[in-house]
C-alpha cells in the first residue's frame, strides 16, 4: 500500500509535471450526437463528471452551465448545454442510480444545473470532497488531491475562458476532459488501492529519515 502526504502546498504542486487527458474527446453539439453519447454512457458502470460555465466579470449576472463533461477511462464527451440544453435523455441518465458518477463539489454543480433542468433528481453520485476525507486527505481541490496521489498537476489556464464560444479550442477541450477524467481516476485509485495518508508532521519526519 502506498504512503502519501495528506496535504501538499502550492509550491510542491508547481514542481510536478503536467497531466494530460489520455483518451478520445467527443464534442456533443447536435441532438443525434447527444442520443448516441447518452446511449453509450448508459452502458457504463462508472464515470467522472464536471461542468464549465462562462465566467462573469460584472455584478448581478449569472450564466447557466455551458458544458457538461462526462468521462470514462477511454473517452470523454463534452456536452454543449448552451446549444442543446439539458435533454430528457441526460436527465434520465442523472437519475439512474445504478451508474456511479464521480465529481467534486457536486452541490455547486447541481445548483447550477437546476437552472437548466428544474426536475433534476441526481442519483448514484459520489462527491470526492467527502470520499477523500474518509482516507485522511485534508486538501479538497481537484488539483491538490490529484497531485497527492499521482504527483502530476492539472493546469487551470482555461478555467476563465469563454465556454459559450462558437468553437471550443483544443486547449479548452483538453482542459475540460481532464477535469472529468481526473475525478474518475482519483476515485478508482482510492477504491482499488487505498493508501496511507500521513499527517503533515509524520510525513516530514518520514522524509528526513
Amino acid at each position: 500500500m502506498n504512503t502519501y502526504k495528506c496535504s501538499i502546498s502550492k509550491e510542491e504542486l508547481k514542481e510536478f509535471p503536467h497531466e494530460f487527458f489520455p483518451g478520445s474527446i467527443v464534442v456533443v453539439d447536435t441532438p443525434e450526437l447527444m442520443k448516441d453519447a447518452v446511449n453509450f454512457l448508459n452502458q457504463q458502470t462508472i464515470v467522472g463528471l464536471d461542468t464549465e460555465t462562462k465566467p462573469v466579470f460584472s455584478k448581478g449576472r449569472i450564466n447557466k452551465v455551458a458544458l457538461l463533461q462526462i468521462s470514462t477511462e477511454d473517452v470523454c464527451f463534452l456536452f454543449r448545454l448552451n446549444i442543446l440544453g439539458f435533454t430528457e435523455e441526460m436527465n434520465a441518465f442523472f437519475k439512474d442510480g445504478s451508474i456511479k458518477k464521480i465529481g467534486l463539489s457536486l452541490k455547486d454543480d447541481f445548483l447550477m444545473l437546476r437552472a437548466r433542468c428544474s426536475s433534476l433528481a441526481p442519483a448514484g453520485f459520489i462527491d470526492l470532497q467527502d470520499y477523500c476525507k474518509e482516507f485522511g486527505i485534508e486538501d479538497s481541490s481537484l488539483q491538490k488531491i490529484y497531485g497527492i496521489l499521482f504527483e502530476k498537476k492539472i493546469s487551470k489556464s482555461q478555467r476563465l475562458s469563454n465556454w459559450e464560444a462558437t468553437q471550443l479550442t483544443t486547449a479548452q477541450q483538453n482542459y475540460a476532459a481532464l477535469d472529468a477524467y481526473a475525478c474518475l481516476k482519483i476515485y478508482s485509485e482510492l477504491k482499488q488501492n487505498g493508501g496511507i495518508f500521513l499527517p503533515k508532521e509524520e510525513s516530514v519526519q518520514t522524509e528526513e529519515l
